[in-house]
């Protein structure tokens, strides 16, 4: 073993040896790749994400407040405008409708007793019978009287319209997408409309509401074609059109966007609403150009190797 140690040594150092030129002689070598002239079609597009949404988008909710009676409608229920989808309790609206008749028919009571004291005072003081004073007492009750039964026809007004919220009907033909309630829930219409169904008018004729960047939205325009695909489906790219880009900037943390709607066609309803779009609006195309791979026009000169390189190789 003692004869073999020095003649492995030697074999060890000229391995290193041949390593270190070849590492110098790369170095020195000019870095390129070469590649192929072609044509074919060019495109420049700007990327954006965005979210599907249906065009006509009714949320529809009680103006008055009480316990779900009954629901008519469900989830992705085909409902035509004007029918019923829901049914919240009557019971108290109808008992307030009674109680507001039965003050008008009393106010009105009093307003024909104070007609026929107003017509008589008048007499009695054609006859010299009663005072001025009495005349004008008279007239005065007669007046207030009449405001009072307007005033009870007002309250009976509200009555009945609050009695008739309590039937929600569909204000548009189109699917139910979303339903916010149960049966026997309540929903408190205090401080604002509690939504109960969300309805969207045609699932065929959807929109993406992308946000574009602002460096981006200088060159979007409207009738710009867009391709898009979503996770649902990630082999198929589906088509749109540009129909409006929004004045109004949304900043998140100092990043400014731009609210860009694009239309699409969905015949065979593939694409559901809030799925989320991959958007490529393609702002130029060109067929039938020359193409260079960017890797050919990349090339590193001798002189550009790095400097530990060729301290090394010194």
């Amino acid at each position: 073993m003692k004869r073999f140690v020095p003649w492995l040594a030697v074999i060890i150092a000229l391995l290193i040896i041949a390593a270190v030129l070849r590492q110098c002689r790369n170095a020195g070598a000019a870095n390129y790749q070469t590649a192929m002239i072609m044509r074919g079609p060019v495109t420049q597009a700007v990327t954006a994400t965005g979210t599907l949404n249906p065009v006509i988008n009714v949320q529809v909710g009680s103006q008055v407040s009480g316990n779900i009676a009954k629901l008519f409608a469900d989830f992705n229920s085909q409902v035509k405008a004007g029918q019923v989808v829901a049914q919240i309790d009557p019971a108290l609206f109808q008992a307030t409708v009674t109680q507001a008749e039965g003050d008008l028919a009393n106010a009105q009571a009093t307003l024909e007793l104070a007609r026929v004291n107003g017509k008589r005072t008048q007499e009695l003081f054609a006859k010299k019978t009663s005072s001025q004073a009495d005349v004008d007492q008279a007239m005065a009750t007669l007046h207030q009287s009449e405001a009072n039964v307007k005033i009870k026809q007002g309250a009976l007004d509200k009555a009945r319209a609050d009695l008739e919220h309590c039937t929600i009907t569909s204000p548009i033909d189109g699917v139910v997408i979303s339903r916010s309630v149960d049966v026997g829930q309540t929903v408190a219409a205090s401080l604002q409309a509690p939504i109960i169904f969300a309805i969207a008018n045609d699932l065929t004729k959807m929109q993406i509401d992308a946000n574009v960047a602002e460096a981006d939205v200088g060159v979007v325009k409207i009738d710009q074609n867009v391709d898009f695909t979503v996770d649902a489906f990630p082999m198929e790219t589906f088509h749109g059109k540009v129909v409006q880009v929004r004045n109004a900037p949304i900043t998140v943390q100092n990043v400014v966007t731009y609210d860009t709607v694009i239309g699409v066609s969905n015949p065979d309803l593939k694409l559901k609403p809030g799925m989320t779009a991959n958007v490529s609006i393609i702002i130029a195309h060109k067929d039938d150009v020359l193409q260079i791979k960017n890797a050919a026009l990349r090339y590193r000169p001798p002189d550009a190797t790095p400097v530990e390189t060729r301290r090394y190789c010194d």
